[in-house]
């Protein structure tokens, strides 16, 4: 089975890494990339698409999308995390290919009505680029095969405040919105994530597999790799964004739960994600309102990023 995708991400070190796997597995069909902010500016995310396409041989359409949060203030890139450039600071070569001239949410849109109920969004930053296309078109919400979402924790506790997950922490009014449409949707976050560790093991097969564009990630690996050193102790990255893909290709890997998800948009808990287990009684029945949503709360980590190394080596 050939899964047709949009990937709407903000490269990011681990957003290459999952570009990477979606240009190369025969299963995915890579329509297109949207991006938006994030882990750098939207022009920069754009840039990086666009040239992580080109690195694999590829050219792909990439549109860029939302700028800033749909409300709140928005907070500065996390350099200390990616590198100013996104991509741990690594050398990069000029871009050859020009951007669509639609919008991210133009292009969801039009991409999803050309092929009803074929195609699958897996997105990988803050969601605004689905609550743009939510808004141009809601018949949407029926018409797509899936929705994949990197990002929230249900029991991880958070990485960029203490509850709540770096993707839906930057814009919690779209993920409020998006995770709550009613189109089926997976999320795909830190209590799986968490569970994974790209060694340099690992990388050492991928940089070896994957020629020009191999060494782009390695480079990238080994600024985020010290960064993962201080945060969690642990010799390695968490491949965050690789892990959306791996539940689209081998669901096996994963321990999902039924439930009803919600969004804190202000407050100290501003952008924590509420899930309420299906069927799952509460004093008051308020977090149990929401679309029924899949939400991921383990995983086989070891098997993941033996999977992630696998592909692209």
């Amino acid at each position: 089975m050939t899964h047709p995708i949009i990937f709407d991400t903000d490269p990011g070190v681990d957003d290459a890494q999952a570009i990477a796997i979606a240009l190369r597995h025969p299963e995915l069909e890579l329509l297109g990339m949207t991006t938006t902010y994030g882990n750098v500016d939207v022009e920069i995310a754009t840039h990086n698409a666009l040239l992580l396409a080109q690195l694999a041989g590829r050219e792909i359409p990439v549109a860029q999308g939302a700028a800033a949060p749909l409300v709140k203030r928005r907070h500065a890139p996390p350099t200390h995390i990616h590198g100013v450039n996104g991509l741990g600071d690594t050398p990069l070569p000029a871009v050859n290919h020009r951007p669509e001239p639609r919008s991210a949410a133009q292009f969801i849109v039009d991409t999803v009505n050309q092929r009803p109920t074929e195609v699958t969004l897996v997105a990988v930053g803050p969601l605004g680029n689905l609550a743009a296309a939510l808004q141009l078109d809601p018949t949407i919400i029926d018409k797509v095969k899936g929705v994949v979402i990197m990002g929230g924790s249900i029991h991880e506790g958070g990485n960029v405040t203490p509850v709540a997950e770096a993707n839906m922490f930057n814009d919690p009014d779209a993920a409020a919105r998006v995770l709550t449409a009613g189109w089926p949707l997976t999320l795909v976050g830190l209590d799986a994530t968490h569970r994974c560790v790209l060694r340099p093991s690992h990388m050492a097969r991928i940089e070896a597999g994957q020629g020009e564009l191999g060494r782009m990630l390695a480079g990238s690996y080994a600024f985020y790799r010290d960064f993962y050193h201080e945060f969690l102790g642990i010799d390695g990255c968490c491949p965050h964004d690789s892990c959306a893909l791996a539940w689209l290709l081998r669901p096996e890997l994963f321990t999902t739960a039924r439930g009803h998800l919600s969004v804190v948009t202000d407050g100290a808990a501003e952008g924590q994600t509420l899930f309420a287990p299906e069927g799952r009684g509460f004093i008051e029945e308020r977090w149990s309102t929401t679309p029924l949503v899949d939400v991921c709360l383990d995983a086989d980590g070891q098997a993941i990023s033996d999977w992630i190394a696998d592909v692209l080596a």
